[in-house]
């Protein structure tokens, strides 16, 4: 695509960046106890907490991924953001009060409140530590698809300035310099994508100068040697929209007829909006391979309607699928994102950083409200990019940015340094959850290692610095994959090793730390066992035709929640009903410092 840099975009990219490093500076030249590095003392406010919340949760997978599913695929990429959402109510009802009352600022801590078990600790940092990490690898995939149109570098480039930039935040204040990096960014992300949605709104629908025909399938495509166009190979890439837009006045993704015979709609309401992409025939692109091994993009049109269903992407073919094998994928992935919520450690240990269980009930309202606003505002982003012929083909989780600047750089601008600043809260709280597992959990409990507060808040830094330099790796190597399917991983993940132990311990009284360790053992390996020799891995990480990724796999489906999650719950009470001699009384709790 025409990535083109943007002196104005480098600019609020450069002064956001120093903003934020210049306040984690100056936060973290105070003082600090290892409750102050690690949970804020436990006073942040709970309205302030529950942006931080938004900004924490609305990771690259929300903004870039989720608006990008939808533009390439209509309403299947929407499923993710219900399921992100619907994953609250389980964090509010049943997880958020009675987490806070433990007192600690651990999952760890958490789990191990009733029991002295350095298995424990050590079972539950390692679940904290691996889920942080596959949640990592998209954040950081997002943040090298935003280099290419802001700053003109490489994807690789993208990598290392955010992970370097997240770990100077984490290595300076730690969690106070994180809560306000992710207040300040769910703000201005639902600030300004509602303008972008106001935007859109007002620009309504539109046909492109000439259709573009059926005739064209092999017109645009890409092999290692660069674009060719007509059979006649390009210098660039990123002459390739160039080439679209003077044939046609429209790049990737347009409307190709309108109802009742209308060129331009003009301002639309948000309803009038969907009703009227709902009658409209949009000119979609599907990815193929000519037989010379080129990479090919063919129009294809498709009713608006037909892209309003469910059923359109490859993540959700189950859904119009009559094999049960398929409906499973679909239904394990919805469920993966609707208890994985609850499970995720960098999510738990917000809840840390109020002072009292109330606290933490209204901070998880705020974060709801948040997060609600703007999964709405994503299903008109997504349908906007899909029709306003700016998008990459090669990039769905470029969308949004490129349809920012359908109308002008500024806000192209804008939109850029807020999706950085999405990476940038979101990667600060995972590497904040796995620095608390190594230098709390592991050093302190496991190992029995003797440190003062001042040795856990340089053992945390220097733990911060190690997983920076660990996601730098894994954003560069899946460069090529959708954020948000990335992220479909790790919450099946922590779905399967986390929320059987942490529902039954609050509300079974029989649990033992035997049945714990159980639990979280084998949903823990059980789900990446099963992800890694799904069809889905064969063909997106080992390069596996799907074909051959679908004979090859060794499960029927993907996605494996639905197996997993009643397999952690049914060990975990096997276990225990076995060793419930043993259970000790509840401790009191020693407090955050």
């Amino acid at each position: 695509m025409n990535y083109e840099t943007s002196i104005l975009a480098v600019s609020i990219f450069a002064a956001f960046v120093l903003g934020v490093l210049g306040l984690s500076v100056w936060l973290g030249s105070r003082p600090q106890s290892a409750g102050g590095y690690f949970v804020a003392h436990g006073q942040v406010g709970w309205f302030v907490n529950g942006v931080a919340f938004a900004g924490d949760y609305l990771s690259a997978a929300s903004f870039l991924g989720i608006c990008g599913m939808i533009a390439f695929f209509g309403y299947d990429g929407f499923l993710y953001s219900i399921g992100y959402l619907a994953g609250w109510i389980v964090a509010l009802f049943v997880i958020a009060e009675p987490v806070k009352r433990l007192g600690k600022y651990t999952l760890a801590d958490a789990l191990n409140s009733k029991f002295n078990s350095r298995g424990l600790k050590l079972v539950a940092a390692i679940s904290t530590l691996v889920i942080s990490l596959f949640y990592l690898v998209p954040q950081m995939v997002g943040a090298g698809a935003l280099v290419k149109p802001l700053l003109g570098l490489p994807h690789w480039a993208g990598v290392v300035m955010v992970g370097g930039a997240v770990t100077g935040i984490v290595a300076t204040a730690g969690m106070v310099s994180t809560t306000w990096v992710q207040f300040i960014k769910g703000t201005m992300l639902v600030v300004f994508c509602a303008l972008l949605m106001f935007l859109i709104l007002e620009r309504g629908f539109s046909l492109p100068n000439t259709p573009i025909g059926q005739d064209e399938v092999q017109s645009y495509r890409k092999d290692a040697s660069g674009v060719i166009v007509n059979g006649s190979p390009l210098s660039a890439e990123n002459q390739l929209d160039t080439k679209l837009r003077a044939a046609h006045g429209v790049g990737f993704g347009s409307i190709a007829q309108l109802p009742d015979g209308v060129r331009a709609t003009g301002p639309l309401g948000p309803i009038a909006f969907i009703e009227t992409f709902s009658k409209s025939t949009v000119t979609t692109w599907k990815k193929g391979t000519d037989a010379a091994g080129a990479t090919t993009f063919t129009p294809v049109e498709r009713k608006g309607a037909d892209l309003l269903l469910p059923g359109s992407s490859p993540t959700f073919k189950g859904v119009r699928d009559d094999r049960i094998a398929s409906k499973l994928d679909f239904l394990s992935l919805m469920l993966a994102l609707f208890l994985g919520t609850a499970s995720l450690p960098h999510i738990l240990i917000r809840y840390y950083t109020v002072k009292d269980a109330a606290a933490a009930r209204k901070s998880t309202v705020v974060g709801i409200g948040v997060i609600g606003v703007f999964y709405i505002i994503t299903l008109y982003l997504g349908l906007g990019a899909m029709t306003s012929g700016a998008l990459d083909p090669t990039d769905s989780n470029m969308s949004a940015p490129l349809l920012a600047r359908t109308f002008g750089n500024t806000l192209f601008a804008v939109i850029s340094a807020v999706a950085f600043t999405t990476v940038l809260g979101t990667v600060s709280g995972l590497i904040m959850a796995g620095a608390g597992a190594v230098a709390h959990d592991l050093l302190c409990d496991v190992f029995k290692m003797e440190l003062s507060d001042r040795e856990q808040v340089r053992a945390g830094k220097l733990v911060a610095v190690a997983l920076g330099l660990i996601a730098i790796v894994f954003g560069v190597l899946f460069e090529k994959m959708n954020v948000t399917f990335l992220v479909g991983w790790a919450f099946n993940v922590a779905a399967s090793a986390n929320l059987p132990a942490l529902v039954m311990l609050l509300f079974w009284k029989r649990t033992t730390k035997q049945g714990i360790i159980a639990a979280m053992s084998i949903g823990l390996v059980g789900s990446l066992a099963w992800i890694l020799v799904s069809a889905d891995t064969l063909e997106k990480i080992y390069g596996f035709s799907a074909a051959d990724a679908a004979s090859r796999a060794l499960v029927p489906f993907s996605q494996p929640a639905i197996v997993t999650v009643p397999l952690g719950f049914l060990t975990l009470i096997v276990v225990s009903i076995f060793t419930s001699t043993g259970i000790t009384k509840p401790q009191t709790s020693p407090g955050i410092a």
